[in-house]
């Protein structure tokens, strides 16, 4: 079964190996323990029991079959009861679009210090005229289903750092008790982690943009939208965002910065470089980032 392993660098492959137990003398038999599973759960539909599908989740279970399954069941059994969320599962869906325009989610082109994938999201940007909350997560869900196909991913695995800075209340009072639940459902599968009080011991500054306190350039909000929307994308669309103007002056210490509704391209950030790195220094009461990985 050494094919499901092509492509893998031999590091990750010792990786996989020592971190995830995975044999590949054996995994055609781990594999099939889990797909003989199926049976077991008549009332859930398995839309797919692939070698390479199973894969990914004996991965994220670390070769353990029982726990394998379990999350193979629990994916599957959130997408049926989630019909609604799943219809029109594609980037050029209205709603998907839109959210993956305006940066929901954004994904770094390059890795952290650990091979993993870096996605970002600025809470703040959320314009909740343009976006409901389901369209981001069902995009952030798309984004995630593209991304784990890549196997050096599913050994490595993902980080999302979310920057709650600016976050208003109006836009906290959209997220309903219900909302939240559907959004730790889905996205438990991927993701698990806890709350840091300093981003950079979990990922180098020489690995995030400039918002984050790193040393690479501010992030582009187009580049995953690009990525998945190709020639549907159009980076020069402008679009109102606003946000706690008043807060951002007072961390950038800037007395004449205006506080009306900012004017930008869907590819330029809202949180200004640097801000984040100011506020973590000048004010010990500023919400800490959340990292899940």
């Amino acid at each position: 079964m050494t094919h499901l392993q092509a492509g893998l660098c031999p590091e990750t492959k010792e990786k996989a190996r020592l971190e995830l137990n995975e044999n590949p003398d054996t995994l055609h038999q781990d594999i099939q323990q889990v797909r003989d599973m199926v049976i077991t759960r008549p009332d859930i539909g398995f839309l797919r029991t692939d070698d390479a599908f199973i894969l990914r989740f004996l991965r994220a279970r670390k070769c353990n079959q029982m726990e394998t399954f379990k999350l193979l069941a629990q994916y599957f059994h959130y997408r049926q009861q989630n019909l609604d969320m799943f219809k029109s599962f594609k980037a050029d869906d209205p709603g998907i679009k839109r959210a993956l325009m305006d940066g929901f989610p954004g994904v770094l082109e390059n890795l952290d210090q650990y091979g993993r994938k870096i996605l970002i999201l600025f809470a703040s940007n959320w314009d909740q005229s343009r976006n409901s909350f389901v369209d981001i997560l069902r995009a952030i869900l798309l984004s995630l289903e593209v991304l784990i196909e890549d196997p050096e991913l599913q050994i490595n695995g993902f980080i999302l750092i979310i920057d709650w800075s600016n976050f208003s209340f109006k836009q906290a009072s959209r997220l309903t008790p219900t909302i939240l639940k559907l959004a730790i459902e889905g996205l438990q599968i991927f993701l698990h982690g806890n709350n840091l009080n300093s981003l950079h011991q979990l990922i180098f500054p020489e690995c995030l943009p400039s918002e984050f306190g790193g040393t690479l350039p501010p992030y582009d909000m187009g580049t995953w939208a690009r990525t998945l929307l190709g020639p549907d994308y159009n980076d020069e669309t402008e679009y109102t965002h606003t946000y706690n103007a008043l807060h951002v002056k007072q961390v950038l210490g800037n007395t004449e910065r205006d506080c009306s509704p900012k004017h930008m391209t869907r590819s330029q950030s809202v949180v200004e470089p640097g801000t984040l790195k100011h506020e973590e220094k000048d004010n010990k009461n500023t919400q800490p980032l959340l990292a899940l990985d």
